[in-house]
């Protein structure tokens, strides 16, 4: 039995408690149709750089959007004077 759950720090960041799933360590889990997790709605809140984005038709896999990096999210930032 599973929760899955978000990768930010919050209590609610939940997309499934206590879900019974076949997986072995290792195993890669898709959540389709996940709202905020998307690019769209997706926020860059604590920090968090957004995920890449993959885009899969039968057996073929493309990368549509590359993920964010960490230095990207500061890059239009500038520090002030002391």
């Amino acid at each position: 039995v599973y929760d899955v759950v978000g990768p930010v720090c919050e209590s609610a960041d939940f997309l499934g408690k206590d879900r019974e799933l076949a997986l072995a360590a290792g195993d890669l889990l898709a959540v389709r149709s996940a709202g905020a997790y998307g690019f769209v709605m997706g926020s860059n809140y604590n920090t968090r750089p957004r995920a890449a984005e993959v885009m899969v038709d039968g057996d073929q896999q493309y990368l549509v959007r590359q993920r964010e990096s960490v230095p990207a999210l500061f890059e239009l930032e500038s520090c002030l004077p002391d």
